[in-house]
């Protein structure tokens, strides 16, 4: 396939669709080193010393120390059986692959399922190394069951492919009930027919695949690219104007359309190794969206083995690491080069690393050399500005984002106008907030999210509310799990007058999003004006501990020591109900 897959494209896929590629066999590619720096473990400590620093490390997500530790403890004569595994199963997750293979459990092993991964290990690094007859032999052998039998039945036809044998290659995999793998075999196998010249054979299964639909477009991608490889440049191009009818913002379909069109240099079959790399990521994606993330992690682990380059699995593993390891997270997003279609993603989640964890300066820097290194790229500038916005330097985001405005011709996305909105909210231009508001809202009449921006802003102004009113409960209807949007509603009944509905409404908001300053502060003036007022400063107090911007604990503050209570602080007045 000529792409990588995003995370949108895999996230649909998990609901039925398929992923694949394969091709001419490059050099085998070095083992993926772990992500985290080692410890080195004293000479003197025991191996139960080891093997309990190893667990403690471990168990906080430092897995690059927890495997420097085990595997050391396994290393030592005697030791017993568990360790070993335990050793495998951190090496694997740290992303050293040729050392988990020689730690593997041996098939006499009483742990069943490490024995089971194991030998998938072996059988990856077997092809990882071009010994691809014996990685079939370990892939298709009576050692893999469940729960990795599924992943071997999809790397077997590549490891075949590699050894020259075309029959097993081109056997189509049996996946059970295995809907999502079965999509994934059958795209798999269209391009590994194209591979040994089975061309009739690979077009007829594109079209079947076609026919039991292609939600993510990734057929139609992988389809059109074997049609302009064959030169059948008029077909490709109407297969990417029928995707586009029904799917016109998909800008892969639309790349590829004006290349067709062009007759410009079709995107090459990848090679087996990138093949099999890819065909990991929908399993390994789907065990992470129901919260198996180890055995997630070890698959994304050993498609990197495979192809260390393959950009989306570096970003899965970052996505996973973020939590319990931000370092290494780092780590695996720097770690896609500039010449993968997922450079510039991978360096918008590397700069927000930065930015939560603290180091703004830093992510500012990242945002701006791939803005700068990637001038061209929307989603560059996108992700710089919001970056700007985030540390207050509202005024470069709002040039930022009118220059992409302006780049982006008569379909220009409202989420770009939306966030020109807030920097000039912040800048305190009312005008060209609500003129960008106004304008988003024309491009996407019923999204939520400007729904209650637009409500907001009036609310807050004390302008339009009855109108202000009525759109915030369209936004909550079509989002009633969200606070933020149920707390505006709240408001704009106080605003009103109507003080009994604000505090129902807010005190729904806070049972969803207890931790927003503003909406404790909001609550707390509900509060007052109904006579709850040993509660209304209740929530004001619980404002001061939640780390309220400057003018909001002021105002908190004001009120906390006046009996007047919000008319001592400047707070918004309540209008009336007929207004």
């Amino acid at each position: 396939m000529a792409g990588r897959m995003s995370t949108r494209v895999l996230t649909i896929l998990l609901a039925g669709a398929a992923l694949t590629a394969c091709a001419s066999q490059p050099a085998p590619p070095p083992s993926v080193a772990p992500v985290a720096v080692q410890p080195t473990p004293s000479a003197g400590t025991s191996p139960y010393g080891l093997f309990l620093a190893g667990q403690a490390a471990r168990d906080a997500g430092q897995l690059g120390p927890a495997a420097a530790y085990l595997v050391r403890a396994a290393s030592t004569a005697g030791e017993p059986t568990y360790v070993r595994v335990e050793a495998f199963d951190a090496a694997l997750r740290a992303g050293d692959v040729t050392g988990a293979a020689t730690l593997a459990p041996a098939l006499d092993d009483p742990n069943l399922a490490a024995r089971r991964l194991g030998v998938l290990v072996r059988g990856v690094e077997a092809m990882a190394n071009g010994r691809n007859r014996d990685a079939y032999a370990l892939l298709s052998g009576p050692d893999i069951g469940f729960p990795h039998r599924s992943m071997a039945l999809l790397l077997a036809p590549f490891a075949a492919a590699g050894a020259g044998d075309g029959a097993h290659a081109t056997a189509r995999p049996q996946m059970g009930a295995d809907g999502v793998g079965q999509f994934v075999a059958d795209l798999d196998q269209a391009l590994l027919a194209e591979r040994f010249g089975k061309l009739d054979e690979a077009d007829g299964a594109f079209k079947a695949l076609l026919q039991a639909g292609d939600e993510s477009g990734l057929v139609t991608v992988s389809y059109g690219a074997f049609l302009e490889r064959r030169g059948r440049w008029k077909d490709a191009q109407q297969l990417y104007r029928d995707r586009l009818t029904h799917d016109g913002d998909n800008q892969a379909i639309a790349d590829a359309l004006a290349r067709a069109v062009k007759h410009q240099r079709p995107p090459p079959l990848a090679s087996l190794r990138q093949g099999a790399s890819e065909a990991m990521l929908i399993p390994a994606a789907g065990l992470i969206a129901q919260k198996q993330d180890g055995y997630g992690l070890d698959y994304l682990r050993l498609a990197l083995r495979l192809d260390p380059g393959n950009g989306e699995a570096w970003i899965l593993v970052g996505d996973l690491l973020t939590g319990p390891d931000p370092d290494s997270a780092r780590f695996a997003y720097a770690q896609v080069q500039p010449a993968s279609d997922r450079y510039v993603a991978a360096r918008a989640k590397l700069a927000w690393s930065w930015q939560n964890g603290g180091e703004h300066d830093q992510a500012l820097k990242v945002a701006r050399e791939t803005a700068t290194a990637e001038p061209q790229s929307r989603e560059a500038a996108a992700t710089l500005a919001d970056v700007l916005r985030a540390n207050a330097q509202y005024t470069e985001s709002a040039l930022v984002l009118t220059r992409l405005i302006d780049a982006s011709g008569p379909k220009v996305d409202w989420r770009l106008y939306y966030l020109r909105a807030t920097a000039y909210q912040q800048i305190g231009d009312a005008a060209k907030t609500e003129a960008d508001l106004q304008t988003a809202l024309k491009l996407d009449p019923d999204e939520p999210e400007l729904l209650n921006f637009q409500a907001y802003f009036w609310i807050e102004r004390g302008e339009h509310l009855q109108e202000a009113l009525a759109m915030v409960q369209r936004a909550v209807a079509a989002n009633p799990q969200s606070g933020e949007m149920i707390d505006s509603l709240g408001w704009a009944y106080y605003r009103l007058g109507d003080f009994p509905s604000a505090v129902a409404k807010l005190e729904q908001a806070i049972a969803i999003d207890p931790a927003i300053a503003e909406v404790n502060d909001h609550l707390g003036d509900a509060y007052w004006r109904v006579g709850r007022k040993t509660e209304a400063q209740f929530q004001w107090r619980r404002v001061l501990s939640l780390k309220p911007s400057d003018t909001l604990r002021a105002r908190a503050e004001a009120k906390l020591a006046s009996p007047r209570g919000p008319d001592a602080a400047g707070a918004p007045a309540p209008g009336l109900i007929a207004q």
